[in-house]
């Protein structure tokens, strides 16, 4: 993604949005990450509150010097692909900007997901051809 062959976790603070957000650094960050991280195979959850948290991790963690944008993108795209799910359009998804430590964007952005996998089922079905017809 960023055409270097290995990408290792931040050691200092990171800055985002122009320098409006901060990441504050702290020795346990990884291990920290690693099981936020993991709370995206826990099959208690709906499928979209899983892509919705892995996307929010990777972004609020911000655990590269780089492109941590696009890997958030990259982790939500996992966990749906994982379960046969691949979204037709995403950029609305994409493009919203989030607050960190909210609980109720996260919960939109579930919500977001939810809905983006339901018009994408309902946009494949009508393009798939009825039964009598194949």
């Amino acid at each position: 993604m960023l055409g270097v062959g290995s990408v290792p976790f931040r050691t200092t603070s990171a800055w985002a949005k122009s320098g409006r957000e901060r990441y504050a650094y702290r020795p346990d960050l990884p291990e920290a990450f690693d099981a936020c991280l993991a709370e995206a195979d826990d099959p208690d959850l709906p499928l979209p509150s899983r892509a919705a948290r892995a996307y929010l991790d990777v972004a609020f963690f911000h655990p590269f010097d780089d492109g941590n944008g696009r890997a958030a993108a990259l982790a939500l795209y996992f966990v749906l692909a994982r379960e046969g799910v691949v979204l037709d359009q995403a950029a609305s998804l994409l493009m919203t900007v989030r607050p960190a430590g909210e609980i109720r964007a996260a919960e939109a952005m579930a919500r977001h997901v939810a809905i983006l996998i339901d018009q994408t089922r309902r946009r494949m079905s009508l393009m798939a051809p009825a039964a009598d017809e194949r």
